[in-house]
């Protein structure tokens, strides 16, 4: 189980930068394949090969039959699709670790989060092709059951020789199973992969409908200032002839306040009546 770990605490590196559909991908790797193959799927065709009896004993007969009947063994063929499967997701951890250390190092002048998120999609990809690979290469190479009788004929056989499978039933389950989780990990990897193709479209989007609502409220203002009544014109200037000049001797001083004329011409009387008044005082 120790390598079964390693390969699980790689592919966990995963999930921080997967979307939801990615991690129940990883859930059913984790899961349904490695830890039903490591616990029960070694106890169920290890003796597969042992258990192969054939009604003869020429030498060599049993063992081209067992051959014949399965060219690839169904436990080392899965073992081969899991860390093919395994691949491009361990590679994008690595290419990720490398892009961060580059990052921090202020190595890598460009944009980091496009070519990661492109590195993704390309491993999304290729764990698809890889999936639907293995799946074909399961259906031709053992079908969807696995006989309890297999009839063998050639060298070095005698003759016709009837061979027999142990436990045909277990292993049909098996393999039952195994194929409904590949087509289940293939559904999640092909709505994983239409998920990020979608994500990454409406950002185009986006700014698309962002410009036409900045082109739309730039239009409603232009016609609020239409609508609006024009400005008033500013009032006309002084002309030169009656503006004061500070300079002019005979004009009021720059702090005296002009009064009414009404009330100069009565203060000047007065002061004459008072004057008068005076005189003839000093007169008598």
């Amino acid at each position: 189980m120790g390598e079964w770990a390693f390969l699980g605490s790689l592919l966990d590196a995963v999930q921080l930068q997967s979307p939801l559909v990615g991690r129940l991908w990883l859930v059913v790797m984790l899961i349904f394949r490695i830890l039903v193959l490591a616990t029960v799927g070694g106890a169920v065709f290890e003796d597969e090969q042992e258990e192969f009896v054939c009604n003869t004993l020429q030498p060599g007969c049993r063992q081209t039959c067992y051959d014949r009947a399965f060219p690839v063994s169904h436990y080392r063929f899965w073992l081969f699709h899991i860390l093919l499967l395994s691949a491009p997701p361990v590679l994008f951890v690595i290419y990720s670790v490398h892009r961060a250390g580059k990052e921090a190092g202020g190595a890598d002048a460009g944009p980091g989060p496009p070519p990661r998120r492109r590195c993704y999609l390309l491993s999304v990809a290729l764990r698809l092709l890889a999936e639907l690979a293995f799946l074909a290469g399961q259906a031709l190479l053992y079908g969807f059951r696995v006989a309890p009788h297999f009839a063998c004929a050639g060298p070095p056989c005698p003759h016709t020789v009837d061979c027999f499978v142990s436990r045909p039933t277990e292993k049909t389950v098996f393999v039952l199973f195994y194929f409904a989780v590949g087509l289940l990990s293939a559904l999640l990897s092909v709505a994983e992969l239409g998920h990020l193709l979608w994500k990454g479209r409406p950002r185009a989007g986006r700014c698309r409908q962002g410009a036409e609502r900045d082109g739309r409220r730039h239009r409603a203002h232009e016609e609020a200032q239409q609508l609006l009544p024009p400005p008033l014109p500013p009032p006309p200037p002084i002309p030169p002839s009656r503006r004061p000049r500070p300079d002019d001797p005979s004009g009021p001083p720059a702090y005296a306040h002009p009064g009414p004329a009404g009330d100069s011409e009565g203060g000047s009387g007065r002061s004459k009546a008072s004057l008068a008044t005076v005189r003839q005082d000093l007169a008598i």
